[in-house]
């Protein structure tokens, strides 16, 4: 494909589409890659006020009419988790191009769908989060695959934090307590990406799973006060195993209020890896520290230049979210299959089913998905 800018439309303009870190305004940023015709929300109004706040063109009151009517050659979905697949599907079967926010489907029939929907298409799908192709993740998947630390035996991955209630989130943060929602699906999703990505796919799985408090109050914002009844589970601990005796232990709960250790730490027999949250980073700790043993016994901590992060990750820190819209043009323009693969995103849904399952059922789930 020529190299031009990639007409695009946006489905759903809520917070996610509207923050400032967000990817309507971020989108704006990238001219020469993105052409961003038109906007969709089944609330028209918000679609309008997307409008007149970003200068789109066109705004629609649903998906079928943005399809219809709006000459776009992919679609970035914004919907909420319940409605990912079905919209995903719709867009993959109009032929367009998809990027899609985490996670892809809530159910393996449906992701099984939306992959075998792409690739018959030969459409380029793209699916958060974004933290793959990030360039520390990038390095540190050179780094494990280059044997410094040796052997992986475990690692240790906090993707959670306290939940949408004990913030000033600005809509009403409900559906994230409610079934077909939660903190797997909202925030464990991050850590498996994270660690599947640096190890690759898991085998099996076990978790333990359950709701701590059967109401949460909203502590902040415009709807602080408010009283959510919790039916999803909100507090989810899983063990991956990846074969070969190396397992992956990783979260996905709203009880993570506050922490002081690294977002990711990576045990091998000849090394660690730290990898620190951005709270760290931005007190000034290292984006990585690296812990080779030395042969003679004892060994050593390095961190990273930063330089060699500063230029890409400054395009990273322009353009948030939308830096995913940045990588998934590139994959168009060069046909290329992406890190960030719609087969990548059903192994993480897999994982997260079965540590439900495992959680019912007290048992070790095997796993049959692969990237």
């Amino acid at each position: 494909m020529e190299r031009r800018p990639l007409k695009l439309g946006v489905l759903g303009a809520g917070n996610i589409a509207i923050a400032s870190v967000g990817y309507l305004a971020n989108l704006r940023l990238m001219p020469e890659k993105v052409d961003l015709v038109a906007v969709a929300d089944a609330f028209f109004e918000r679609a309008q006020a997307a409008q007149r706040e970003h200068g789109i063109p066109h705004a629609f009151g649903s998906l079928d009419e943005m399809l219809e009517q709006a000459d776009i050659e992919a679609v970035v979905n914004l919907t909420s988790i319940p409605f990912h697949a079905a919209t995903s599907l719709k867009i993959l079967q109009a032929g367009k191009h998809l990027v899609t926010e985490k996670p892809l489907a809530t159910t393996l029939a449906e992701a099984d769908a939306l992959v075998e929907t792409a690739n018959r298409n030969n459409l380029i799908f793209v699916c958060a989060p974004v933290l793959a192709i990030l360039p520390v993740q990038l390095e540190l998947r050179r780094l494990l695959d280059a044997g410094t630390i040796g052997q992986v035996a475990f690692a240790r991955v906090r993707s959670s934090h306290g939940g949408p209630a004990a913030g000033a989130f600005p809509t009403d943060p409900s559906w994230f307590y409610k079934e077909g929602a939660g903190p797997l699906f909202d925030m464990g999703v991050y850590g498996i990406h994270d660690i599947t990505g640096l190890i690759g796919p898991a085998r099996r799985v076990v978790a333990f799973s359950g709701i701590t408090e059967p109401t949460r109050t909203v502590v902040a914002g415009p709807f602080a006060g408010k009283q959510i009844e919790v039916t999803a589970d909100d507090n989810t601990l899983l063990m991956l195993d990846f074969g070969n005796s190396t397992f992956a232990v990783v979260d996905g709960t709203y009880n993570v209020n506050a922490a002081k250790s690294p977002r990711i730490e990576i045990f091998g027999r000849a090394g660690t890896i730290n990898v620190n949250d951005y709270a760290a980073i931005r007190a000034g700790a290292p984006r990585f520290e690296v812990f080779r043993v030395d042969p003679q016994g004892g060994g050593a901590w390095t961190t990273p230049d930063p330089a060699v992060f500063d230029q890409a990750e400054a395009r990273y820190n322009t353009l948030q979210r939308a830096f995913l819209v940045d990588y998934f043009v590139d994959c168009v323009w060069n046909h290329e299959r992406p890190i960030l693969s719609g087969e990548h995103a059903r192994h993480a849904l897999e994982i997260m089913l079965m540590a439900q399952e495992s959680a019912r059922t007290g048992r070790a789930i095997d796993l049959v998905t692969s990237f």
